[in-house]
């Protein structure tokens, strides 16, 4: 996905929440990877297991098994709050401690898991993508690996290069270092689908 630094308040709103809470999370993590025996959160050791799972494979097969196993260790639950449908973003142990999320929950917890098992940040990306078959927005995991993004979909076991999704369109990506559309792309809102 080609695309410029383009400010988007309530999205970057959302990732910095995320990103606070996430970095809560990793003293627990810290904790945990230091002594499994004493670790009292089951989130943190499934989270810690699966990088480490991963960590010791190569390329494709490291975000292989990061796709598959967050996908099988979250089962699909819409955000809803007393008013109906809601659009909450879980930092990554919250999600694992629930065993439950939407599409964007399954993004973040993925992309915990890969910078435990070695990716640099600035090779990863939350980002959201308009489905045309379905008519919806979708938020998905993208790790770059040897100059290709790949997705990562609660969706879908296998992972796809970013060019070989049919009918799938990115609207906007957020990372690191900011929030990102394609060139020529205009402001639309969006709103994420509760799958």
């Amino acid at each position: 996905m080609q695309a410029t630094a383009q400010p988007d308040a309530a999205l970057q709103a959302k990732w910095q929440t995320l990103a606070r809470e996430s970095e809560a999370e990793q003293e627990v993590l810290a904790l945990c990877a230091e002594a499994h025996e004493r670790c009292s959160s089951p989130a943190a050791l499934r989270l810690l297991d699966i990088a480490e799972q991963a960590r010791s494979l190569p390329g494709r097969a490291r975000l292989g098994i990061i796709n598959r196993a967050i996908n099988l260790s979250i089962r699909f639950a819409a955000d809803a709050g007393p008013a109906g449908p809601t659009d909450d973003w879980s930092a990554p142990l919250a999600t694992l401690q629930r065993g439950a999320g939407d599409c964007e929950d399954y993004a973040t917890a993925k992309l915990a898991a890969l910078r435990l098992a070695g990716l640099e940040a600035n090779d990863l990306r939350l980002v959201i993508v308009h489905d045309d078959r379905r008519d919806e927005d979708h938020a998905v995991a993208a790790a770059r690996l040897d100059g290709h993004w790949l997705i990562l979909d609660n969706r879908k076991l296998v992972m796809l290069e970013d060019d070989a999704l049919g009918g799938i369109r990115p609207i906007v990506s957020v990372d690191a270092l900011g929030t990102w559309r394609r060139p020529g792309d205009h402001d639309e809102s969006f709103q994420i689908a509760s799958n």
